[in-house]
């Protein structure tokens, strides 16, 4: 998940009428794809935007096409996270403390060498890049023995599937290069990424910037990272919308999380010296309890995600569960951070409403000053959680009246799609509400002159003294028949 802050927000909804979808899930009966009918509002109003397969096509043609169109795309969308999959590999190679005694290269050192070459390094950099090229074989000759290690297990089955056998020497050497290649690759679409911010911020207009930012990954593979903060600024969110009274105490019975994520390695707040984890499933139900706007005896989640590897994660967990299993979450904090003292205040109780304070993993030394805790959480928690398959953009789940969901949460999911498809995912959000039901999302999405859905309220919430560290949640409401 990538990290973002705003001072203010567009509005955003969508869609129109409710139709049965032609389309049926090979796998699931459950889930339905988005229809034509579903999709015309959009279609209409966004012509100028549509991929070309839609653009001004016949009208009598366009339900075919549609379908056409959906099968298709589906199937991109579900590329990307091999894209997704690499770009945490190589967060692992740059940040990773399991494989390698070398030192972590931090964000200002990559800012250093960026558009560099070691034959043309200054004294400066050329510290970086040995440094680099250390950590690349470390990680190579991991990759070729990895041990019990599940990250380097998952990196040797990334770099397998590109067809590199990573104990022959002649393909060590390949597989560095791949390595480098995706590095370089990362960097110059971090540098287009703040290019594009960059424009935004000159025009001097807060939404403008927070739309920009809100489909900035639009090109990007789909990341599973993920962060404990944005579960601290949906807290915050919750109880503001319980003061507002859009909630009232214990009616939060369904909830669904988009892109529950899984802590792999990530630049800003994860780390790989305890096992792979997720967090925000955990974290909504200890919101949801600490703010008495749920019940343990009547409280269900399901997660919906198109990764394997995320949903699989969560059902094991589920598994693990029936048998009294429980689920343990380490909570490493940087003690130079800079976190405001609220955002340390939920780390500090992070849990202490679904579980009990565990020993937590120790880190190794040179990672820095960390303070960490651990929460054991019990299992009849991690048993109210359930995965479900789900691309957003293109599917929902088909859902009696009786399971809609009262609550859907989406932090850093809808940054991957730009405007049409970012409305197609509203249009799915809003099929599984319930009337009067609440999306919360850290991303601006266009409201529609049709939409059943509105922005009704939004929450600030600054991290750190970092800049631009923090995320503003703006919370959609279902409209309500009259």
């Amino acid at each position: 998940m990538q990290r973002s802050f705003v001072s203010l927000l567009i509005t955003a909804a969508l869609l129109a009428p409710v139709l049965a979808s032609p389309f049926k899930s090979p796998q699931n009966e459950r889930i339905g794809y988005i229809s034509y009918e579903d999709a015309k509002p959009m279609l209409a109003m966004l012509n100028d935007t549509l991929p070309a397969a839609l653009r001004s096509a016949d009208a009598q043609k366009m339900p075919a096409i549609w379908a056409d169109w959906v099968a298709s795309r589906n199937d991109e969308i579900r590329k990307r996270l091999a894209t997704g999959d690499e770009d945490s590999l190589i967060n692992f190679l740059l940040f990773g403390t399991s494989f390698t005694n070398n030192p972590r290269i931090t964000l200002a050192s990559l800012a250093k060498i960026a558009g560099q070459q070691y034959s043309t390094a200054s004294e400066e950099t050329k510290p970086i890049f040995k440094t680099l090229n250390a950590r690349i074989d470390d990680l190579v000759r991991g990759i070729a023995a990895p041990g019990a290690n599940e990250r380097v297990l998952f990196a040797r089955r990334l770099i397998e599937k590109k067809g590199y056998e990573p104990r022959s020497a002649s393909n060590q050497g390949r597989i560095k290069d791949y390595l480098s290649e995706n590095l370089n690759r990362m960097l110059k679409e971090q540098a287009a990424y703040a290019r594009l911010l960059e424009s935004a911020r000159l025009l001097g207009d807060p939404s403008a910037e927070f739309a920009e930012r809100s489909k900035l990954y639009s090109a990007r593979g789909l990341s599973s990272d993920t962060s404990i903060l944005p579960n601290y600024a949906i807290e915050k969110a919750l109880v503001s919308i319980k003061a507002q009274g859009f909630i009232s105490p214990g009616a939060v019975r369904r909830v669904a999380i988009i892109g529950p994520g899984l802590d792999f390695t990530d630049k800003e707040d994860g780390y790989d010296f305890y096992p792979q984890q997720t967090i925000q499933p955990f974290a909504i139900v200890d919101t949801l309890l600490r703010t008495g706007l749920a019940t343990a005896n009547d409280l269900r989640v399901t997660t919906l995600d198109l990764s394997p590897r995320v949903n699989e994660h969560v059902r094991l967990a589920r598994q693990r569960a029936r048998r009294g299993g429980a689920y343990t979450i380490q909570l490493p904090r940087d003690a130079n951070g800079r976190w405001k003292p609220e955002a340390v205040d939920y780390w500090a109780h992070f849990g202490d409403r679904i579980g009990q304070p565990s020993v937590p993993v120790e880190a190794p030394r040179g990672i820095g000053e960390l303070k960490i805790r651990a929460v054991r959480v019990r299992s009849s928690v991690v048993s109210l959680i359930t995965p479900e398959d789900v691309n957003i953009v293109l599917q929902h789940l088909r859902l009696p009246n009786a399971e809609s969901f009262d609550l859907v949460i989406a932090t850093n999911i809808f940054v991957y799609y730009d405007v049409f498809e970012q409305s197609l995912a509203l249009a799915n959000v809003k099929k599984m509400l319930r009337p009067g039901g609440l999306l919360l999302s850290n991303n601006a999405l266009l409201e529609l002159p049709a939409s059943g859905m509105h922005s009704i309220g939004y929450e600030t919430v600054v991290y750190s003294d970092r800049p631009d560290h923090g995320d503003h949640i703006v919370w959609y409401q279902r409209e309500i028949p009259r």
